[in-house]
């Protein structure tokens, strides 16, 4: 997908560092990462455990802030903002969906969806109407009333992600959606948050290991050693997709 500089920047990082203290030592785990990411795509943030990938991935979703440097969520800077005005943001503009689903167990799969938007204020009649609508769309509008002990590892990840679009956001964090997940359920997950992007222009940021993102996203961010080693447009994610073919093969 060619970039088309006209495009909006829904996501910018801008020389962002994040250092963590262990101790009497400092570590830096991000070193200074610029990003851009434009609205409406399907974005995956790939790199081996501890390159930085799920502390950029906290940055972005405003679940942490920077040492130095900024994110800017549609043009705010989120570090600027305080604990309401952050709360706000990510209850309206940001939807989470986890490896371990994170529903909360004593709630029917309606409840989960719909609790989002009661935090929103939105009335009760309309959540439920809202949340039917979304349990419909990931295809368990007859679990309704089923709770998370009662769905299977995959239909609980279709009740986070109904839940994620609660309040219409324009961006979902996906962190390592598929982890917990069978390799066909995962690619079930996958496909849907491909929909997703596709039909409702919504831009998913995935922080994952899972190479089968790859065949869905539009771009892939490498990270390594708390840098951004190389990104990928989907035009070049084939020959990245055979070396790894040809990798399984020795």
């Amino acid at each position: 997908m060619p970039e088309n500089h006209e495009e909006s920047k829904i996501v910018r990082v801008s020389n962002v560092t994040k250092n963590f203290h262990m101790g009497k030592m400092e570590v830096q785990v991000l070193k200074g990462i610029n990003l851009d990411i434009t609205a409406g795509r399907y974005i995956s943030i790939m790199g081996p455990s501890g390159s930085g990938k799920s502390t950029l991935f906290n940055m972005i979703g405003g679940l942490d802030k920077p040492t130095s440097g900024q994110v800017f969520i549609d043009e705010v800077d989120i570090a600027q903002l305080d604990a309401y005005e952050l709360a706000w943001l990510r209850c309206r503009k940001i939807g989470y969906i986890f490896q371990t689903f994170n529903l909360i167990p004593l709630m029917t799969a309606l409840e989960n969806v719909t609790l989002p938007m009661t935090f929103a204020g939105v009335n009760s009649d309309d959540a439920n109407d809202r949340g039917m609508t979304l349990l419909k769309m990931v295809g368990l509008e007859s679990r309704y009333n089923h709770k998370p002990s009662e769905l299977s590892g995959g239909q609980q990840q279709r009740v986070a992600a109904a839940r994620a679009l609660a309040n219409d956001p324009g961006i979902i964090l996906a962190d390592e959606p598929t982890g917990n997940l069978d390799l066909r359920t995962g690619e079930e997950i996958i496909s849907l948050l491909q929909q997703l992007s596709q039909e409702k222009n919504i831009t998913i940021i995935s922080a994952t290991h899972d190479f089968k993102m790859l065949n869905v996203s539009d771009q892939v961010v490498w990270i390594r050693d708390g840098q951004v080693d190389k990104i990928e447009n989907r035009d070049e994610l084939s020959i990245s997709l055979g070396e790894i073919s040809i990798g399984n093969r020795h």
